[in-house]
Parts: structure tokens; sequence; C-alpha cells
């Protein structure tokens, strides 16, 4: 049984993530994750040609993991496609920040991302791509969205290496690293008017295009529009001191 794997997968990138894969490959399965469920049956309407199998999780909770291992272990499918599209983030001063939310930050944007990963690769084979949803902040350190911003330089760092680790098994793996995306994501990060510049809003459906783009290309990081690959440069070209001077001036700090 081929299938894909998606998490994050009731609203945002990892929503559109199940949409267009459905549309690009086919699977005898779709295993879509998140905690509501409701949203999860929602997809199989919209995608009446795949067969859409629900998982309700919670990937902190060490219960939820092991559920997923389980069901690996009694299906023994083959895994094609593997999407980390889990996460959410916070915006505003560190210290102002609940501590509780931050270590369930770096549970959802980190931990589930390994723990994803170690568990599906036994299943996956030759051709095999991995998704890891990133973000720009991976690139340079970014107050006021420092914790967020950690979690994503740790998901690019791990994205590359193990990229280079698995290219004996023909099996890529790749950082999807946009800008600022217009999705459920604002609704949770955005509580004050800490954060105010946002100089550009990309689509869902163009970042993924250009993540799709890329996984073809063989690349080890996809970065959606020029003026976003501009940053990126940037950010290697300039010390990270004035970069986040530059960032902090944009933010009227």
């Amino acid at each position: 049984m081929k299938i894909a794997v998606i998490t994050g997968a009731s609203s945002g990138m990892g929503r559109e993530f199940v949409l267009r894969l459905a549309g690009e490959q086919a699977f005898d399965e779709m295993w879509v994750i998140a905690r509501r469920k409701d949203r999860l049956e929602a997809l199989q309407p919209l995608l009446p040609g795949t067969k859409i199998r629900p998982l309700a999780l919670d990937l902190t909770l060490p219960e939820s993991l092991e559920a997923y291992r389980a069901l690996l272990e009694a299906e023994k499918p083959e895994v094609a496609v593997l999407v980390n599209a889990s996460g959410f983030g916070k915006f505003g001063t560190f210290e102002s920040m609940d501590l509780a939310q931050m270590l369930n930050m770096i549970d959802l944007n980190d931990r589930a991302y390994v723990a994803m990963t170690h568990l599906t690769l036994p299943y996956m084979r030759e051709g095999g791509q991995i998704y890891q949803l990133d973000s720009l902040s991976a690139f340079q350190p970014v107050p006021y969205i420092t914790v967020y911003g950690a979690t994503k330089a740790f998901v690019l760092s791990f994205s590359r290496a193990l990229n280079v680790e698995l290219k004996s098994r023909g099996i890529r793996c790749m950082a999807v690293c946009p800008g600022w995306v217009k999705t459920e994501f604002f609704d949770r990060a955005v509580s004050d008017d800490t954060i105010t510049y946002y100089n550009r809003f990309f689509t869902p459906e163009q970042v993924i295009s250009r993540a799709l783009r890329d996984m073809k290309k063989g690349k080890d990081v996809s970065v959606c529009g020029a003026s976003i690959r501009a940053q990126v440069l940037l950010t290697k070209l300039l010390p990270h001191p004035l970069v986040m001077s530059i960032w902090c001036r944009q933010q009227k700090m």
C-alpha cells in the first residue's frame, strides 16, 4: 500500500499539501494528521478519487506518537511522501510569553518533526520525499519571534543534514522556507501589535507549487519568491546584528 502522510493537515499549509499532492501523485491512501478530526474528515469530499484516512493525534503527546508507530507496524505501508507541517508561532517579547506555551511550541515545531521522521523512515523506499515546513526566520535570529525563529532554525539544519544522510537510500528531504503566508497561523501567532510590518504575503498555493518544483529539481531548501530569496542572500552576506537591527527598525522598535 502506497501512502502519503501529512501532519498539520487540518488547515493552512498542511491542508494545501494534501490537496496538491492528491493531484500530483496516485496514493492508495493519504494519512492526514491533526487534532481536529472534523477538519480532517472534511477533506474526503474534496478528494473523491483518493482515500483519506483521518488520524486525530496530538503530536506533542507520547501516546499519539505510539499510536502512529503501532499503525505503521500493523499496516506496513510504503510511505512515498512525508510532509511535516504541524506547528505554530507566537509573536511578542520573550519575557511576556507563557512558558508552557513556548515549550509546547518547541515540542510541536521540532520534537514532533524529529519523531515523525524517525518513525516513518523505515517505511520509505528509494524515491521517497520528505517535506519539512520551515520559515524564512530559519536563516537569521528574529527578535520578538525569538522562540519560533529558533525552532525553525533547528528544522533547517535538521533537514539539510538529513538530506545528505539519506542520499544513499535515494530519499530526498527538503526544508520549505516561505516568508509571510496568510493562513490561520496568524490567528494564533498575533496577540498584540509587537509585529506590525509585513512586506508581502504569499498564498499557500504559491509556496507549495514552488516546493513541488524544487523537490523535482533535487533541492534541499525551497524558497518562494524573488524578494524572499533576496532576503535569504542578505542574511548570508550581512552580519546578523545588522540584519536584526534592520528588522527592528522595520517594526518601529
